[in-house]
């Protein structure tokens, strides 16, 4: 099996990261398959771009880096611009649909679903912090890439100690969205 190379993208404090590790420890820990996760983000740190690149393969992974994702998550516009070039042609896009406008950029054949993760995390949950939550759930029903159940035990062992279950609560609603 190739790697399967995902990118998650967005502005620092988003939790572009922490849905990234999410699905790398899901895969690596819960799965038993080789995960790496390399992050990077502007010096300014929150509200510069940033992302998380994971790489998935049943095989050890000869390179962390993503040079054409398979997979984009792009939570805001600016990253989305950064990063749209990357997908390979028939890759999927998940994206912040209250968030992005989607162009003429998108390679041939790119599977493009949205979900309003924030509005969502805000309306339905009453956080806007759990919005990438919202969108891990949405993430993992429509590629599949890890499992529901692999996802929820890595969230649980990575969010902060006494907010496991509004995170899973959070990641359930994500999971049952459609896409827009």
């Amino acid at each position: 099996m190739t790697p399967i190379e995902l990118r998650c993208c967005g502005q620092g404090g988003q939790g572009v990261i922490m849905t990234g590790m999410v699905v790398g420890k899901a895969a690596a820990i819960y799965e038993d398959r080789h995960a790496t996760l390399v992050q990077s983000f502007g010096p300014e740190a929150r509200g510069s771009t940033c992302s998380a690149q994971v790489m998935i393969s049943d095989a050890p992974v000869p390179f962390p880096y993503v040079r054409h994702a398979d997979i984009l998550v792009a939570f805001s516009q600016s990253a989305y611009d950064k990063f749209v070039a990357e997908l390979k042609p028939g890759a999927t896009l998940i994206y912040e649909s209250d968030l992005l406008s989607l162009d003429n950029r998108l390679p041939q054949g790119v599977v493009a679903r949205g979900i309003g993760a924030t509005r969502i995390a805000t309306e339905a949950l009453g956080r806007r912090i759990v919005a990438n939550m919202v969108m891990l759930g949405f993430l993992v029903k429509q590629t599949g890439i890890v499992s529901k159940d692999a996802a929820i035990e890595a969230l649980r062992t990575l969010v902060p100690p006494g907010t496991s279950a509004f995170n899973i609560k959070a990641f359930e609603t994500g999971y049952q969205q459609p896409p827009v």
